[in-house]
This record gives structure tokens, sequence and C-alpha cells, in this order.
């Protein structure tokens, strides 16, 4: 965890309620971050945007699972 995101969980000293939406910020935030490390290109990226490239990045990888899948068939020994 980087001090950036312990100074912001630290934060979130306040009422029950508050710490909750806090907290669930916090997880958010370092979910949105660790998808914009597995994303090509994602660090510079806005969410809307990330999520965008994020679909992209699925339909790029099925697609070349089934092209791979596809080509193991043709040169089965």
């Amino acid at each position: 965890m980087g001090s950036k995101a312990l100074i912001s969980k630290m934060k979130c000293r306040r009422s029950s309620r508050q710490r909750r939406a806090c907290t669930r910020r916090w997880a958010v935030e370092m979910k949105m971050k660790r998808l914009q490390r597995l994303i090509p290109g994602g660090q510079r990226l806005q969410p809307d945007r990330l999520f965008l490239r994020t679909a992209d990045y699925i339909l790029h990888l099925r697609l070349q699972v089934n092209l791979l899948q596809a080509l193991s068939k043709i040169y089965k020994p």
C-alpha cells in the first residue's frame, strides 16, 4: 500500500457511516489503480476511457485465444 493510500485511509476516522463510505471509496480507488496497471496504456486514462479500453482489451484477448485455438486445430499432429 502506498503512502498516499495510507494517508487517505487514515483520514477516515469519522462516524461509522462516513468511515464505511470512505473505506468503499478507498477500495474503489485501489481497484481502479490495479486495473490501470493491467491494461496497456491505462495509467494515463480517466475512468470512463479506462472502462472502454478494458472492454476493447478483453475483446482483443478473446480474438487472440480464438485464433490460437483455430491454429492449434489446423496444425495438430
